[in-house]
Order: C-alpha cells, then sequence, then structure tokens
C-alpha cells in the first residue's frame, strides 16, 4: 500500500499554467470568446486547455449552453484557488526580475499606524544609502506570531518577549489625550465630570481610558461609551473632525499636536505597560541585511531624539 501510494505522488499530474490561466480568464469573463482575445489565442485553444484541465481533474468546471457559459460550484472553488495560485506566480516572478542583481530583500513587519507614522519617516533615505537592499513591508493588524510570519524584521509593540525572535528596546509609550481646538471650547472637558465627552475607543485597548484615569488617581464611575475603531490612524483621523477625545501614544500625533490641528485635552502622558521593539529571529543574528537596518535604525534614534522634545512640548 505504502509503495502505491508513493508511485501515485510520484506520477501525479499538475495542470500546466497556461491551462490555469486559460481556466481563469474564461471563468471571469464567462466567456471563451473574450477570453481568447486577452490571451491572444483562438477560441478554440482555449476551450481545449479548459477541457483538458476538466478531463484531469475529473469535474466540470462549468456549464455549456449555446449561447452561454457559467461556472459550476466545483468550478467557483476552483476558480479562487487557482486566483490565488497565479497572484503568487506573477509576485514570485516580479519580485526576482527586479532583484536579480545580487540584491536582497528585507522583509519587515509593523503596525500600521506605527509604519505610517514613525517607520517610514525612520527609513526615509534607506533606499538610496542601500540600493543593495530592497524593502517589503507589510502592515499588520492583528497579533504577531513569529511561527507564522515570514519576516526578517518586525516593528512592535509589547513587552518584547515574542518565541524565536531577539528584540531591541526602541522606546516606551506615553499617551496623551488629544481633541480638535474647538471641542475644548464646545464641551469643557473636565477630567471629574465626563458627561459631556466623548471618548474615542480603540478595540484592541478596551481598558486604555480606565488605565489613563487610575495613572492620575482619579476615581470615574460608570463605563466609557464612545465610537470605537480598529486601528490608532482612524482614530486620529476622528480627533480632527471634532468626533470627541482621543487617547493615542504620543509618537503617533506629535505632528498634529506640533501645528495646532490637535490639542491636549488635559496635561497628562500617561505611561503604557508595553513599549515599542525592534525584533528580528534568533537564526538571523549575524544577517548583513538585519544589521544594516538595525544600525540605520539606532543611528535614527540617536539623531533625531524626538520623543523628549515631543514630552518637554506637551507637558
Amino acid at each position: 500500500m505504502k509503495n502505491e501510494i508513493k508511485t501515485q505522488l510520484a506520477f501525479r499530474r499538475y495542470p500546466s499554467t497556461t491551462a490555469l490561466q486559460c481556466f481563469e480568464t474564461a471563468a471571469r469573463h464567462l466567456s471563451f470568446t473574450n477570453a481568447a482575445q486577452e490571451m491572444h489565442m483562438t477560441q478554440s485553444a482555449i476551450s481545449k486547455q479548459v477541457a483538458q484541465l476538466e478531463e484531469m481533474l475529473n469535474l466540470s468546471l462549468f456549464y455549456r449552453t449555446p449561447h452561454r457559459i457559467s461556472l459550476t460550484p466545483a468550478g467557483k472553488t476552483y476558480y479562487l484557488e487557482v486566483l490565488d495560485i497565479l497572484k503568487h506566480i506573477e509576485a514570485a516572478t516580479t519580485s526576482l526580475m527586479s532583484n536579480s542583481d545580487n540584491s536582497e530583500i528585507l522583509k519587515i513587519v509593523s503596525h500600521p499606524t506605527f509604519c505610517s507614522r514613525w517607520l517610514m519617516p525612520a527609513l526615509s533615505g534607506f533606499s538610496q544609502a542601500q540600493p543593495l537592499i530592497n524593502l517589503n513591508i507589510k502592515e499588520l493588524a492583528g497579533p504577531f506570531f513569529s511561527e507564522d510570519q515570514n519576516v526578517d524584521v518586525a516593528f512592535l509593540y509589547g513587552d518584547g518577549i515574542w518565541a524565536g525572535m531577539e528584540s531591541i528596546k526602541l522606546f516606551d509609550e506615553y499617551s496623551v489625550a488629544v481633541c480638535h481646538p474647538e471641542y475644548l471650547t464646545e464641551k469643557s472637558p473636565c477630567t471629574h465630570n465626563l458627561d459631556n465627552c466623548t471618548l474615542l475607543q480603540l478595540s484592541s485597548r478596551p481598558s486604555a481610558w480606565y488605565e489613563y484615569f487610575r495613572q492620575q488617581d482619579i476615581s470615574i464611575d460608570g463605563t466609557f461609551v464612545g465610537p470605537r475603531f480598529d486601528t490608532f490612524h482612524t482614530t486620529i483621523s476622528a480627533a480632527l473632525l471634532g468626533y470627541g477625545i482621543a487617547l493615542v501614544p504620543l509618537r503617533l500625533v506629535a505632528p498634529e499636536l506640533r501645528s495646532g490641528a490637535l490639542v491636549t485635552a488635559w496635561s497628562y502622558a500617561a505611561n503604557g505597560r508595553g513599549a515599542y521593539y525592534m525584533s528580528y529571529p534568533l537564526s538571523l543574528g549575524n544577517s548583513h541585511k538585519v544589521k544594516v537596518i538595525l544600525e540605520w535604525v539606532s543611528a535614527y534614534l540617536e539623531k533625531s531624539n524626538e520623543h523628549k522634545k515631543d514630552l518637554n512640548f506637551i507637558l
């Protein structure tokens, strides 16, 4: 039995990329004629490729009538899978062609708002200084699980402990309550009476406002009710539009505070439970590209030193 299974696996047939492309195009257009025009093939050639694919799969992928075709249930399922496969092939091919000059790809993951508001400025000029290292940056909306990520460097918020990763602390987190300047005039917020205030909520930090007031030894009865958002980016946008007061990390909102687009509702910066880290797999400790970005970010932190300036500005 084991030998039979091995034989089956060894001689298993796979469809050609041409057959998959013909099927995907026909399924997208629901027309062999239109598929033929896009693929620069004849209609009969498209039809033959799809028929051979169906024969190999021993499944019908299309319902055929004299005037139209439509996907069978199996065809609909297979179409989504094939579309994903072709996208991966295209991405892999494009990546290889664009990086065939002995350059390296540096795969980075980062939380979305941190990526756009801190990491992008920090990496400004990196590609010009390191032309043989191409950045591939992925935004990570949810929790980070190192075993699920194909990553060289991760910029994360937390306690600095992730399985199989070495972490370098970048900076602590200080959160400030911010709002549109006119919101203060309209609502006259007071930490002891929040009845007239709308406190914007972040879904991933449901107890953030309680912690903010607890650190100031301010007792607040009841629960906080307000619009809830998935990211700091959207929360900041809501504050800019006058939705209410947002509690966000100072580093992520410093530009708006400097420009006056937002102001602090209360002069207090809450110390977060976690910090921001730059982490990389232990196996890449001697990797050239990892060493280069570690040095770059460290130099940026030393040069900018903006957090102390921001704290002084706010407090």
